[in-house]
């Protein structure tokens, strides 16, 4: 139970008053984690662990530590204090640290958000086994698996626990379950190549992944579709995003909207609250009440009540992920430290629809490497996906890059999907954009 946990940062948080710090912020944990890994016929991998720990926050004389431990025994604990309050000491000291405003923990949500599947112990071994024996199973019996060359496939379960507790007034404890099913496929290309493609699920409740055998097929239909694959032309193309693929280049948009990004003038959207970043159909909020979401929580990390605010409103830029420390630099309210789960104004259509009204273009099912400056919003990424033409699938294409900017991309932004991909917290769904620069031949 995470009553345990509760107490122990309880009593850790106030050994630390009395030994002489100003505030202080405890948080103790334990996780269990199980992972099956299967390969082309056999068991090739389990694991289990169990870790627990405990987490300090100090602020000592107007100076500030964050300090761990896995050590829990009394003893232990009591020692570790001690020297992590001399430690904290020696340090220079921080007129800004401080535990957020005791009203930032003020309208704590009381939704059941139903973050813990109460069947989760009725897995066994033997059971974790079978579901990574069938997604192998499932992908070796599509149409044309004898150009399938390997199979790796995974199930992993994990129960986490954990609690926290601030000198000013901060409490809470909460459980969450997780599970995944996982398959990769590689394939022989008659030239000599390797092409590889995967396909997963995850989700809170066991009950909620779709059965193995659907997520097999499709990892190793995706693979086998990859054979043939070639570079593309160059030019300016409208392309689109396959939903799963989508949270990637979002990832760029939102890394440079926290305020530690702000402060340290590692942000092309400083300065632009307000400003239209882009297109009307970009409109999208943080929500972290949502009932199973994998981002869903009802504090977060720094125990500031959770509640759903808006990021972008046709295409303006709405808010920041404003944490304690640096709003304090900055002089603006804090709203969270980062992203639970994102909640889109969705679109009327899906994929196929999407393509149909493209025309001709490129649909990206994949991205290989490259890299995004947060400071001038340029980016340039490796890609793979299908030539689109006529508004149906073409020739696999790959060892593409597409390039350009932030600012230029998402005012483009001229089709979203209504397939928000369930198997993550950035629920993306599949987005065209007009007008971006790919490099091929």
């Amino acid at each position: 139970m995470a009553s345990d946990l509760l107490k122990v940062a309880e009593e850790t948080v106030a050994l630390a008053l009395r030994k002489g710090a100003r505030e202080a912020a405890g948080g103790a944990y334990r996780v269990r984690s199980v992972e099956v890994q299967w390969r082309d016929g056999q068991l090739e991998k389990v694991t289990e662990a169990t870790t627990r720990g405990l987490g300090l926050e100090l602020y000592v004389d107007g100076r500030y530590s964050a300090v761990s431990t896995a050590d829990l025994r009394p003893e232990a604990v009591e020692q570790f204090v001690a020297d992590a309050i001399a430690l904290t000491r020696t340090l220079t000291p921080d007129p800004y640290r401080a535990l957020p405003d005791p009203r930032l923990y003020e309208g704590r949500s009381t939704l059941a958000l139903d973050l813990e599947d109460p069947r989760y112990g009725e897995l066994d071994a033997a059971r974790r086994v079978d579901l990574a024996r069938a997604l192998e199973e499932s992908a070796r019996a599509v149409k044309g698996a004898e150009a399938i060359l390997s199979v790796t496939t995974g199930f992993g379960d994990t129960l986490g626990e954990s609690a926290r507790v601030h000198s000013n007034g901060f409490s809470g404890a909460r459980r969450v379950t997780d599970f995944g099913l996982s398959a990769q496929v590689s394939v022989k290309d008659p030239d000599g190549r390797r092409p590889e493609d995967w396909d997963a699920a995850g989700g809170r409740h066991f009950r909620a992944l779709p059965a193995p055998e659907r997520v097999g097929r499709a990892a190793a239909e995706r693979a086998l579709a990859r054979i043939g694959s070639r570079k593309g032309e160059s030019g300016r193309f409208t392309v689109a995003v396959e939903n799963r693929s989508a949270a990637r280049l979002l990832g760029f948009l939102l890394g440079p909207m926290t305020a530690a990004a702000l402060q340290q003038k590692r942000s092309f959207l400083d300065g632009k609250l307000g400003a239209q970043i882009g297109s009307a159909r970009l409109e999208l909020a943080d929500d972290p009440l949502v009932p199973r979401g994998l981002g869903s929580r009802l504090w977060d990390s720094e125990g500031i009540a959770a509640r759903r605010f808006p990021l972008f409103e046709a295409g303006a830029l709405r808010s920041y992920f404003v944490d304690n420390y640096y709003g304090r630099k900055l002089g603006m309210a804090p709203t969270s430290r980062g992203m639970s789960n994102l909640a889109w104004k969705l679109g009327e259509h899906g994929q196929d629809r999407l393509l149909a009204e493209l025309g001709e273009g490129l649909l990206v099912t994949g991205f290989l490497g490259g890299n995004s400056n947060s400071t001038t919003g340029d980016f340039s990424l490796g890609a793979q996906g299908f030539r689109v033409r006529g508004g149906q699938l073409a020739e696999p294409v790959g060892e593409m890059n597409l390039s350009g900017n932030h600012l230029e991309l998402w005012p483009h932004l001229a089709g979203v999907g209504n397939d928000p991909y369930p198997w993550s917290a950035a629920r993306t769904p599949t987005l065209v954009f007009e007008g971006v620069q790919v490099a091929g031949t």
